[in-house]
């Protein structure tokens, strides 16, 4: 136990305390690249404000037809929120969250958005232009 705690002081002095190297010269040093180079995240160019691209299978989450780029969604504040609440969806012209976002576990209606439901984006994602990497024959089977 003494001896993990050694280790976690020496490695914590090395990557910040003493300003000898940072985590990120550490990354350079080791891989010859920088993290923002090895960012796959502009990839694909974001679909802003464009129609809902439609659902590919049955209860599939709704994309995002605009970007979330700079949204903050955290314990105390949730950005998609200001538009897609209750209170704001008519006036916004935004789709409003569904009811069941709204029920707890025992289906109990609240009064605000479920904890469980929260967090928008674990969910419903940004549409991109982006081509299929691989080729996809699926087929939503017919409804009886």
């Amino acid at each position: 136990m003494k001896l993990i705690s050694v280790l976690a002081l020496a490695a914590g002095m090395f990557l910040g305390g003493t300003g000898i190297a940072s985590a990120q010269e550490l990354v350079n040093e080791i891989g010859g690249v920088t993290i923002e180079g090895n960012s796959k995240s502009n990839l694909f160019r974001t679909e802003k404000d464009s129609e809902l691209i439609p659902r590919d299978f049955q209860k599939q989450p709704p994309l995002i037809p605009h970007t979330v780029k700079g949204y903050n969604i955290t314990q105390n504040f949730n950005k998609c929120m200001d538009c897609h609440s209750r209170e704001r969806a008519e006036v916004t012209a935004a789709t409003l969250v569904a009811k069941s976002h709204y029920l707890d576990r025992e289906d109990k209606k609240l009064a605000n958005i479920s904890p469980r439901r929260y967090f928008c984006m674990q969910c419903h994602v940004p549409q991109f232009d982006a081509k299929p990497l691989v080729e996809n024959t699926y087929k939503q089977p017919a409804k009886n």
